[in-house]
């Protein structure tokens, strides 16, 4: 769906291909457009569990979905690299944002991570309904982690370090995601005020068999241990390569092989099996 390929043509040419992505995106936008406006989003939940077995829930990350017209729940890669950098996008932002605090208000015994663009940081409504769960439990935040891409962050790095140090006073945990995807600089670790790094699946996956992301691997975690970051490995889809991970020292994983996005709820199916046996 993002094949850059494919969205990044000439402006002005003429081709059926050309017409064909600009009417796929045209749509794209405006189911998520309908989705928020009819109130059809929801937050599908992945555990983070703890590297060491036996791999205890460190948090769970929620992503936002958009329901089609016919209630198919579609995932965020469907539609989010067209509506990202549009108003929707920054409404899709404010959806998730609320959706999660919702759920923390709910579910007192867990923690939750929420994806945000930069560009929301100074959207007066994404600001708003934060202020406002807040003012009601000034605890909500200290269970509360957003997560930010590196790409989205080198955007605007200036406004993301003030956001975060004006932020940091309430408990809200910040979290780097898609870790050396980019070409994030380094050396604006020191004025982020990142407290985990999220290594970017294309790393992780299959890393058993592949020296060239063991190596690169490990130079990530290096870094992040050098400004006492939380790393988490994402992408996580077998026994082997999790145990790869573990001997690298990573401190989480998330995966397939721990549990894939469900808009279910997990926590209430493991209470449920808790109380079965």
């Amino acid at each position: 769906m993002g094949n850059k390929k494919l969205t990044n043509l000439p402006e002005g040419l003429d081709t059926p291909l050309n017409a064909a992505v600009s009417t796929r995106d045209r749509s794209v936008v405006q189911m998520a457009t309908d989705a928020v406006k009819h109130k059809q989003c929801r937050l599908a939940f992945q555990p983070v569990v703890q590297a060491h077995p036996p791999h205890d829930i460190a948090f769970y990350e929620g992503f936002i979905r958009v329901l089609d017209e016919t209630g198919r729940v579609i995932p965020a890669r469907e539609f989010m690299p067209q509506v990202e950098n549009t108003p929707i996008g920054r409404d899709l932002d404010c959806v998730a944002l609320e959706l999660g605090l919702r759920t923390l208000v709910k579910n007192p015994q867990i923690r939750l991570s929420i994806n945000m663009s930069a560009r929301s940081i100074g959207y007066s409504n994404w600001s708003g309904i934060l202020d406002r769960f807040l003012k009601r439990d000034p605890q909500l935040g200290e269970r509360l982690i957003l997560e930010i891409s590196e790409s989205s962050a080198m955007q605007v790095p200036e406004l993301v370090v003030d956001f975060m140090d004006r932020l940091q006073d309430r408990g809200i945990a910040f979290a780097l995601d898609d870790f050396g995807a980019s070409n994030f600089s380094f050396r604006h670790f020191r004025e982020f005020l990142f407290d985990a790094a999220k290594i970017d699946g294309q790393f992780i996956r299959g890393i058993s068999d592949s020296p060239d992301n063991q190596a690169l691997v490990r130079a990530l975690i290096a870094v992040a241990r050098e400004f006492e970051i939380l790393v988490t490995a994402e992408s996580v889809e077998t026994q082997k390569d999790a145990a790869f991970l573990l001997e690298f020292g990573v401190d989480c994983m998330q995966g397939f092989l721990f549990g894939a996005p469900s808009v279910s709820p997990p926590w209430k199916q493991e209470k449920s099996s808790k109380t079965a046996s």
